[in-house]
Formats: structure tokens, C-alpha cells, sequence
């Protein structure tokens, strides 16, 4: 069984030229959190219909309606592993 979890991502980076904010790249939805950028996980859901209905709604509420691009939807085989490996702390 796939779900299809629903991000959003509030952007506050300054990844483009002239410390601009970054909104979208070749591959989609740019995300940084270490340079700021927020990122919400509004649900779960089983289809990507449902997910995409659940953004369309979320895009008239405040704050996801100054970024309504920037929502991403996942597809994940419940019960899987997505994360394999162990994960180092980069000291700031």
C-alpha cells in the first residue's frame, strides 16, 4: 500500500544569487532548512488525489496562501523503511 504524505515548505533561505530566496529548482520544491526555510507535514494521506484536495484547500489559509507553490506531495510504500543508514551532527 503507497501513501501520499503533503508538505509545505515556508521559504526564509538566501541560496540564489544576491542572497535572494529560492522557492523552486529543476527539481521542484527547493528546500534548506539550515538556511532557514520551514517545513510543515500537513498529513497523510491514501491517495494522491486526496493529498492534492488537501493542498488546494490549504492554499486559502494564512500563510500557505503567500507560498501556494511550494507544497510537495510524497509517495511512500507503507510499512517500508525509508531511512537505511545512521545520520552525523554537523557542528555550526
Amino acid at each position: 500500500m503507497k501513501v501520499f504524505p503533503l508538505w509545505h515548505i515556508s521559504h526564509q533561505n538566501e541560496a540564489g544569487p544576491n542572497d535572494e530566496t529560492i522557492h523552486l529548482d529543476d527539481g521542484g520544491v527547493f528546500i534548506d532548512e539550515q538556511d532557514g526555510d520551514d517545513v510543515k507535514l500537513l498529513g497523510i494521506y491514501s491517495s494522491e488525489a486526496a493529498a492534492a484536495e488537501r493542498a488546494r484547500r490549504a492554499r486559502l489559509l494564512p500563510g500557505f496562501v503567500d507560498e501556494p507553490d511550494c507544497f510537495q506531495i510524497g509517495e511512500y510504500d507503507l510499512d517500508g523503511d525509508h531511512w537505511t543508514e545512521g545520520f552525523v551532527r554537523v557542528p555550526v
